[in-house]
């Protein structure tokens, strides 16, 4: 049987027949909730699928998958979750951070979840802990006020005399107080002024940069946030608009001409929980499966920017990154 015959694709939504159902009783079903759009997730989508291959899992083979997409939209997030517990799935992968991963605890208990690149699930309340996260839930972790203090580090490693530093923040992020109080560590161990840029739309983003030059802001830090993430190319290309040198938390921003990145590597993330998916769709239960961290951070830095941005990069730095975008 063709996919085709039996997935029928509305809104970027999966939905099935009820003949088809009927045909297809031992297929799970996995309930893909993003906070995210589709159009700029295609490189994490792909890793997710690797790790669901290497599993043992092929979409349409012996797996089916519901996607819902909030498009940035969090206060989406709760209605979506709903509708595919209604379908109902065998099991939740949620995708985007924070968001998407509480809406769906709050959605349901029983129902096994796994996450994908959450800033510290502990201190959410998503897990238990790490080793043993109880309940339905587990995933991948990532770290919030390290980027921070990390980032602000280098920005000043880059321009040393930086004496204010801004951090844009999408302030309806669940992690927004992890991300102030590493602003607070920078400002402290650095001895810089930070100032916070609220943005949690499109035309926020714009309103916030049209400040920097009044600030006099000497670097730009970008955390991952999945609302942010999804607006990379505006966010970049603003950065270049206002010559604010500026480091971001995925190498998807370096790759789209951002300064520089710092931090774990989001696809890897996606694949990791893809298999843990896969372990759980054979019969493991999320509480006996540990959360994983990060394995590796990485440095990218984008030289043609730096000399468009008139900035000399230390030969130190360089030796020190992952990858030099030329």
């Amino acid at each position: 049987m063709r996919r085709r015959d039996f997935v029928i694709v509305v809104g970027g939504a999966a939905a099935w027949p009820i003949t088809a159902r009927a045909q297809q009783p031992a297929m799970p079903v996995v309930g893909f909730l993003s906070s995210r759009s589709p159009g700029e997730s295609s490189g994490v989508l792909a890793a997710f699928y690797q790790g669901l291959r290497e599993a043992g899992f092929i979409e349409g083979k012996n797996v089916l998958i519901a996607f819902r997409w909030a498009e940035g939209r969090y206060d989406r997030l709760p209605a979506l979750a709903a509708d595919l517990i209604g379908l109902p799935v065998t099991a939740l992968f949620t995708a985007g951070g924070a968001p998407a991963a509480l809406a769906a605890k709050a959605a349901t208990s029983t129902i096994p979840i796994v996450f994908s690149a959450v800033n510290e699930p502990v201190q959410l309340g998503l897990v238990a802990s790490l080793s043993r996260p109880g309940g339905n839930v587990t995933g991948m972790s990532t770290f919030a006020a390290e980027f921070w203090a990390k980032s602000a580090e280098l920005l000043k490693e880059l321009v040393p005399t930086a004496i204010v530093i801004a951090y844009l923040m999408n302030p309806s992020s669940p992690s927004a107080e992890r991300y102030l109080s590493g602003a607070a560590i920078a400002a402290s161990t650095l001895g810089i002024d930070v100032r916070v840029l609220n943005a949690g739309t499109e035309q926020e983003i714009e309103s916030v940069f049209a400040t920097l030059p009044n600030l006099r802001a000497g670097g730009l830090v970008v955390p991952n946030e999945p609302f942010l993430d999804a607006q990379r190319v505006k966010i970049v290309a603003l950065s270049a608009r206002y010559a604010v040198p500026a480091v971001y938390s995925l190498r998807e921003y370096a790759v789209a001409g951002g300064l520089m990145s710092y931090g774990f590597n989001l696809p890897d993330s996606y694949r990791r929980a893809g298999i843990y998916l896969g372990r759980v769709l054979k019969g493991e239960q999320p509480t006996d499966l540990p959360v994983q961290q990060p394995q590796k951070f990485e440095l990218v830095i984008n030289l043609k920017t730096a000399k468009t941005l008139g900035l000399h990069v230390p030969l130190s730095l360089q030796q020190r990154a992952d990858e030099i975008i030329e």
